[in-house]
């Protein structure tokens, strides 16, 4: 069907990610429809585009046919504010998309906060995304992994693979520097968007999880957001919320620190500190197995330090 994207190529791919995008493309077509897990993320919002630009899109009562849908997960586990950007991309791509309701913070292996705490978020996820594929008769169900992520500890891939998702930036070969080329090759306004994680990966490992204590992060991490911050995490540690950061950040945060400490706290935590070791993803993992000690420093302490 090979639609074509409203925005002209924005950059040159060198030929070997091209000839992976060729590769992807086919895959996609073979398909011949696909239902993309999509989240706002770089990954899917390229699985999501190619899928709509080589199979167009198919109205629920057309039937079974080609076509493409983006499905984005709605949960207390994923901020509001990425699913209206989600919804913004998949708008301006024209992509049909429909926002899936996911309930794991009723299943206690979920809400138990476990090591492989993603298996369960995922388990139901792609079994909603299942029953839409067998109702309404899609070909397959795809999600953005790509072949950087090989490396990683990632229960949720685990959990899409007993379902049969297919990962069409993974069966190219396409690494994530690669993910964001296309994107920018392709016009997406996320090419250089930072990876945000779901907000239970905020918490450690063991502290249970509910919704409203997702909604105490979002809303601290909302504080940030205001302030124009785009990579960053709200670490939750009781009464304690660990701003992790890239330290170039740092100044900006000390010069709003009034703000920052007063939004945080109304958020409902009693201490606002700052990680001194930085941004890192996968930090509250890092933290627990020893590789990484955090550094806190409260926000309020540094404004003394070097007087």
């Amino acid at each position: 069907m090979n639609q074509t994207n409203s925005h002209a190529p924005t950059s040159t791919l060198a030929a070997p990610t091209a000839a992976k995008l060729d590769a992807m493309r086919a895959s996609l077509r073979a398909f011949g429809s696909a239902i993309v897990a999509y989240s706002g993320g770089v990954d899917s919002a390229v699985v999501m585009a190619v899928a709509y630009q080589e199979l167009g899109g198919r109205s629920v009562s057309a039937g079974a046919g080609p076509g493409a849908l983006a499905c984005i997960g709605v949960s207390p586990s994923y901020p509001a504010r990425e699913m209206r950007d989600a919804v913004a991309l998949a708008d301006q791509i024209g992509v049909p998309y429909r926002l899936v309701e996911t309930e794991e913070y009723l299943d206690p292996n979920y809400a138990a906060n476990p090591n492989n705490r993603c298996y369960f978020c995922k388990s139901e996820l792609h079994n909603r995304l299942h029953d839409i594929l067998r109702q309404e008769k899609w070909g397959i169900v795809c999600d953005g992994t790509n072949a950087s992520d090989l490396g990683d500890d990632r229960p949720g891939v685990q959990a899409a693979r007993e379902r049969g998702v297919r990962s069409p930036l993974l069966e190219a070969g396409i690494t994530k520097p690669e993910v964001r080329a296309i994107a920018r090759h392709l016009g997406l306004p996320v090419w250089d968007k930072p990876a945000m994680a779901c907000l239970s990966s905020r918490v450690p490992h063991g502290t249970p999880i509910d919704p409203q204590l997702l909604r105490q992060i979002e809303a601290a991490e909302d504080v940030l957001v205001a302030l124009g911050v785009r990579q960053f995490r709200v670490r939750h540690h009781g009464e304690i919320a660990r701003l992790e950061l890239p330290p170039e950040e740092f100044p900006s945060i000390i010069a709003h620190h009034d703000q920052i400490v007063a939004g945080i706290k109304a958020a409902g935590y009693r201490f606002v500190t700052l990680d001194l070791a930085g941004f890192r993803s996968g930090g509250l993992n890092a933290s627990a197995n020893g590789s990484a000690e955090p550094a806190l420093v409260p926000v309020e302490d540094l404004l003394s330090f070097g007087q």
